[in-house]
């Protein structure tokens, strides 16, 4: 076997340990390439060894949430969405709270 066909397969295998970029870190390269002058090199580099932060939903608590889907009726959804308006909260935490409440009352 020739030695180029050996150093291509030997590149191809660290190749394929690598492993392909997350969106984040696809996200700020773009960015650091958008910057463009003396610095885009580094900041390139910056961009891609920084740790990506975690996006997403908050959690509730200690384990992970389950979503539970709950059917009401329009005229309940409206005065649902009123009081979450009224207290300045979400609908979600105003049915988390009506819940524990009637959980602890039973």
């Amino acid at each position: 076997m020739s030695t180029v066909l050996q150093r291509n397969r030997s590149q191809q295998s660290a190749e394929a340990q690598v492993p392909a970029p997350t969106n984040s870190q696809r996200r700020r390269f773009l960015f650091a390439l958008g910057a463009g002058g003396a610095g885009a090199a580094a900041a390139v580099t910056q961009a891609l060894a920084a740790p990506s932060t975690k996006r997403g939903r908050p959690t509730l608590g200690s384990a992970a949430a389950s979503v539970e889907s709950v059917r009401l009726d329009p005229e309940l959804r409206h005065q649902l969405a009123q009081r979450a308006r009224h207290d300045n909260t979400t609908t979600s935490e105003i049915i988390r709270e009506a819940l524990r409440q009637f959980l602890h009352a039973a």
